[in-house]
């Protein structure tokens, strides 16, 4: 059996899917990938359907190895970089791993969330339909546990032989304001707290992580007091505790809460703001149903595109291939026989 090794990764580092869904009416947090943009573009480099499960890095990488055959790899996201055997993988690429090499995961560069696909997926029985880990349950992952040196992850076979493949994608580029539907409790706050709140800047804080993301910024005045009771949460619904201050909660979120909610992130925006680092602003605008909708179409319509936006890996030595490569490392000035730390 192939399987792929872990040498050493992150703290946070744990397998995720698209989550355990169904099951919020026991309590238990749907969890999965933080961004399912790059998880499903991981996938489709590796001819996996889009909700497979993946490594996920959070910030930090790791370095793995192949034992037991070869293995066909995928990584995307966060401006991770890839290497083999210390030789650069070109980004969004499938990868071919095989017995005894060494995949080397850089850290996040652009984002905090980055996905390692493995064609076939892994070798793992699911708990409640889903792989992904949730540490505060202990479900998911290996053995209920996250990743680290020296967990070994069986992979199924893979029985597709397709050539190496590349993803000429990247969703990071979209920019402008986080949308939102308000509510529902906006009720729950002032007038000049929904003005505030659709208004002015807010910072991410580096109170964040999978269970949600604290924001600082002015303090949102409460209408009716800071306690309701408790409801169902989703992700993306943004509760304002007693401080005044946002909290928007993610993937590993409770399952009900007793906080007001002034609005919700639409889902379409949502691993956009995932990806958002510590001392990142954000700003938020509010969107109608009919505009969340078809965002959430759209994108669904865009992960599910992603195969056919697949092109063949180039190896060739064509002029326009080497122009879109970075070939210069250094520079040395043959008078001087000083090496330069100028780079292309």
């Amino acid at each position: 059996m192939t399987s792929l090794v872990v040498k050493s990764c992150g703290p946070m580092t744990s397998l995720q899917d698209w989550g355990r869904i169904g099951y919020q009416r026991f309590g238990v947090s749907p969890s999965g990938a933080m961004d399912r943009r790059y998880l499903a573009m991981a996938n489709a480099l590796v001819g996996n359907a889009p909700e497979t499960a993946a490594v996920e890095f959070m910030n930090l990488g790791g370095i793995l190895t192949c034992e037991g055959g070869e293995l066909r790899l995928a990584l995307v996201g966060a401006g991770c970089t890839a290497s083999i055997n210390d030789v650069l993988v070109e980004p969004n690429t499938t990868i071919a791993l095989r017995e005894g090499n060494t995949l080397q995961v850089g850290h996040a560069r652009t984002g905090t969330f980055a996905y390692l696909a493995v064609a076939g997926g892994f070798l793992i029985e699911p708990q409640l339909g889903s792989l992904s880990f949730h540490p505060r349950s202990r479900l998911g992952g290996l053995k209920g546990e996250p990743l680290k040196a020296g967990d070994r992850l069986p992979c199924k076979p893979d029985k597709q032989d397709r050539a190496p493949m590349h993803l000429p994608l990247d969703p990071s580029q979209e920019t402008g304001p986080i949308r939102v539907m308000m509510g529902p409790q906006d009720d729950y706050f002032t007038e000049d707290a929904i003005r505030t709140f659709l208004s002015a800047e807010f910072v991410i804080s580096p109170q964040a992580d999978r269970m949600g993301f604290q924001l600082n910024g002015p303090q949102l005045e409460h209408a009716k007091g800071f306690n309701i009771v408790s409801d169902g949460i989703v992700d993306g619904h943004i509760q304002v505790p007693g401080s005044g201050l946002p909290i928007v909660l993610m993937r590993d979120r409770q399952t009900a809460g007793g906080y007001p909610k002034i609005a919700t992130i639409i889902s379409a925006d949502l691993a956009r703001f995932a990806q958002m680092r510590p001392g990142s602003p954000v700003r938020f605008r509010a969107a109608s149903r009919e505009e969340a909708v078809a965002a959430a179409r759209q994108m669904k319509e865009w992960i599910a595109a992603l195969p056919s936006a697949l092109v063949p890996l180039r190896f060739d030595l064509t002029t326009e291939h080497l122009l879109s490569t970075n070939l210069i490392g250094g520079m040395v000035d043959a008078l001087s026989h000083k090496a330069s730390d100028h780079s292309a």
